[in-house]
C-alpha cells in the first residue's frame, strides 16, 4: 500500500528487523520486551527530531575558528498518550535534556465506543512548541485523531505535530491523515491490519501490559 506523503517509515534495517522480532515474540521476557522496546522508541526520536526546521547559528570553535551551523528553530515538548505512551518518555528525555513532558488520558466510553478525554496536563506554553506526540501502537486512530483534537484546541499547530508509534495499521494511518493531513506520522512499521477486535494484527499484544506489567 502506497503511505501518505507525511507517513515517515523509520529504514527498515536489519537492526530494526531483529528488534521488531524480538518484541513481537510471545516468549520474550518482559526485561527484554522493555530493553528492545526503548532501542525502537530511541530511533523513533532520533527520526522525529530529523524533521524538526532548524536556523543557522555561528559559533566560534576552541581553535578560534567560527563554524556556520544550525539550532533547532522553536522549542519541542512530549506528550504522551498514557498510559502506554508513557514508556516513550524515557528515549525522548534520552535524547532531549530537561525536555517537558505533558500527558493525555483518553479511554473508550463503554455506551457510545467512541475515544473520550479524560485528563490533559500540558505545558502552558504549548501553542509556541513543536510537539511530539507519544503512543506505540496507532490502530483505530480514535485516540490519536481525539489527542490531536485536544492539542489544536491549546493552540497547537497541526503541522507542528508529529506522532511516534513502533506499530501502525493501514486503516489507522488513514483515519489520522484523512483527518488532519498536516501532522506526520513516524512509525517503525506498517503491520497488515486490524482484526475484529481492532487489534492490529500480525502485532505484539497489548503494549502497555507487556511493558509496565509484571509477568
Amino acid at each position: 500500500t502506497a503511505l501518505s506523503p507525511n507517513v515517515v517509515l523509520l529504514p527498515q534495517t536489519h537492526q530494526l528487523e531483529a528488534l521488531l522480532t524480538l518484541i513481537r515474540d510471545k516468549t520474550t521476557s518482559r526485561g527484554d520486551f522493555i530493553f528492545y522496546s526503548d532501542r525502537i522508541i530511541r530511533l523513533l526520536v532520533e527520526e522525529g527530531l530529523n524533521h524538526l526546521p532548524v536556523v543557522e547559528k555561528n559559533v566560534t570553535t576552541p581553535t578560534g575558528k567560527d563554524y556556520a551551523g544550525v539550532q533547532f528553530k522553536g522549542k519541542i515538548c512530549g506528550v504522551s498518550i498514557m498510559r502506554a505512551g508513557e514508556s516513550m518518555e524515557q528515549g525522548l528525555r534520552e535524547c532531549c535534556r530537561s525536555v517537558r513532558i505533558g500527558k493525555i488520558l483518553i479511554q473508550r466510553d463503554e455506551d457510545t465506543a467512541k475515544p473520550k478525554l479524560y485528563y490533559a496536563k500540558l505545558p502552558s506554553d504549548i501553542d509556541k512548541r513543536y510537539v511530539l506526540l507519544l503512543d506505540p501502537m496507532l490502530a483505530t486512530g480514535g485516540s490519536a485523531i481525539k489527542a490531536i483534537e485536544v492539542l489544536m484546541a491549546h493552540g497547537v499547530k497541526e503541522d507542528k505535530i508529529l506522532f511516534l508509534n513502533l506499530l501502525a495499521s493501514p486503516e489507522g494511518i488513514k483515519a489520522v491523515t484523512s483527518k488532519h493531513s498536516a501532522l506526520k506520522i513516524i512509525t517503525a512499521f506498517v503491520d497488515e491490519g486490524l482484526d475484529e477486535k481492532k487489534y492490529i494484527i500480525p502485532g505484539l499484544g497489548d503494549f502497555g501490559d507487556r511493558y509496565f506489567t509484571l509477568p
